[in-house]
């Protein structure tokens, strides 16, 4: 877009606001809406620098090695994207609304006779895999926003852009089979499931990638494997693994600039990889996120460990720790990177024992009518 007309949209800005903003539809009151995004977007983690955010460096040899990536891209878009006839359908795994009347109410009772076993905790933090996952219209909007790989008109035929768009489809079905299980299962609040959606998605995100395909694609492999990780222990379905296209992506950008990569995964590892749904907010608790982790840490869902061990993973599986050619920055990096997982492990261990000297905390969730659970 020439930069005469990005100055007309931005001196709309004021308009915008005053105009568009007023017409979207709330959860509930616009009041209470927005002041409850208020309160996310002033006690956000992160510290948003707008310039930083909007307008980071954009180093010439960056874009150039994301275009040599590009090609290796065309090879292997294909090669891990599950075609539309090969994918899961919500009728595998939950009853078919299609069946006669009688036997998709007996497969439905069927449904929640195995889940009224369960306990709370499972619920409380399959509802946050689930929030997670309906917020990827977020994640989406952020892929195309990171630069030399954005798609520029939503359409465009790239490598980067169409596997974007492929992955985005197969994401969503997560979300739609797990919010289906759920709600057939009569055991969560689905009103309020809802609410923390919508609160979810209308907040964004800051994760720090500022918009820098390195720092995007190092946030984006290490959050894939830690939602492997996550829904393996807890709904075990869809996935096999984490995504190995974005392992690849990361392996070729090593090869192609290893210091840059190298640099790029140490500065997302010192900012500490934020989850994606860390300004989730339901209405009524500003720290729905910190309670819903707490639980998760608790049985064992998603902990310190897990973290640690998705590092070492992914150390692994791009051969950092054997990247040769390096700057001293990037050496200091690399050093960095691969001895944090240890490090990781002892502040765990550390916090672990305070933890057990500590009287338990409880708090009620909404998601689950109001029952009171551990932390």
């Amino acid at each position: 877009m020439a930069p005469e007309k990005i100055e007309i949209f931005k001196s709309l800005e004021g308009w915008a606001s005053q105009q568009v903003l007023p017409l979207l539809k709330p959860v509930e009151q616009i009041r209470n809406f927005f002041i409850g995004i208020f309160y996310l977007i002033e006690n956000r983690p992160l510290a948003i620098d707008s310039k930083q955010a909007i307008n980071h460096i954009k180093r010439k040899y960056e874009l150039e090695n994301m275009e040599i990536v590009n090609k290796e891209k065309e090879k292997v878009r294909y090669d891990f994207l599950v075609f539309v006839e090969c994918n899961f359908h919500q009728h595998d795994f939950v009853p078919n609304s299609s069946l006669p009347f009688k036997e998709f109410t007996d497969e439905v009772r069927a449904l929640r006779e195995r889940t009224m076993e369960l306990p709370d905790e499972y619920f409380v933090v399959l509802v946050g895999d689930m929030i997670t996952e309906e917020a990827l219209p977020t994640y989406q909007t952020t892929m195309n926003n990171l630069d030399g790989v954005r798609d520029e008109y939503g359409a465009c035929q790239s490598p980067w852009a169409v596997w974007t768009r492929a992955w985005s489809v197969e994401e969503n079905r997560h979300g739609d089979l797990l919010k289906t299980y759920m709600y057939l299962s009569g055991r969560v609040d689905m009103e309020r499931v809802e609410k923390t959606i919508h609160y979810l998605i209308a907040s964004g995100w800051d994760v720090g990638m500022e918009n820098n395909p390195y720092l995007g694609f190092v946030y984006t492999s290490f959050q894939e494997r830690a939602t492997f990780v996550a829904h393996g222990n807890t709904a075990r379905l869809a996935k096999e693994g984490g995504d190995p296209v974005l392992a690849r992506i990361c392996d070729t950008r090593t090869q192609v600039d290893p210091t840059g990569a190298m640099l790029a995964i140490g500065k997302m590892m010192q900012k500490k990889i934020i989850m994606p749904a860390h300004l989730m907010y339901d209405g009524d608790d500003p720290r729905l996120f910190e309670h819903y982790s707490a639980v998760a840490q608790r049985i064992g869902v998603y902990t310190a460990n897990d973290y640690a061990n998705i590092l070492d993973f992914l150390v692994g599986r791009w051969r950092l720790e054997k990247l040769e050619s390096l700057t001293a920055e990037g050496k200091r990096a690399q050093d960095y990177v691969c001895e944090l997982p240890p490090r990781i492990r002892k502040l765990q261990e550390r916090a672990d024992e305070r933890a057990r000297k500590m009287k338990p905390n409880s708090f009620k969730f909404n998601w689950i009518f109001n029952k009171e659970l551990l932390l």
